[in-house]
């Protein structure tokens, strides 16, 4: 199992830029991927973005797209998501995960609120 830490939500106004980060603990070694997903009041869950832990290739939601950027640091063995040109529909619990390989992702922080002014 991995142990994932968010730090980095706060308020922020429209146009503003936040960074989210998560560090993670634990069977690292294991991790295939590490997702950033978010939840607005009364709606589901959605992706983000994803980034492979070796490779670092990424994948983002259409939503997102030229607004964030998903990194890893591998030595701190910590993933960042950078937001920039916030908007209110940003405005979510913004949670990282960890999968294994398979799609599914097994491990969850807790998440961190992001509030987007306007």
């Amino acid at each position: 199992q991995v142990q994932l830490v968010e730090s980095g939500g706060g308020l922020v106004q429209i146009g503003g830029s936040l960074r989210l980060s998560c560090a993670a603990s634990g069977r690292t070694v294991s991790t295939h991927a590490m997702g950033w997903f978010r939840q607005a009041p009364g709606k589901e869950r959605e992706f983000v973005a994803a980034i492979t832990w070796i490779r670092g290739n990424r994948r983002y939601a259409d939503s997102v797209k030229g607004r964030f950027t998903v990194s890893r640091d591998n030595a701190k063995n910590t993933v960042y998501l950078q937001m920039n040109t916030l908007i209110p529909d940003d405005t979510a619990v913004y949670y990282c995960a960890a999968t294994r390989g398979g799609g599914a992702y097994d491990s969850w922080g807790q998440g961190t609120q992001v509030t987007v002014s306007s």
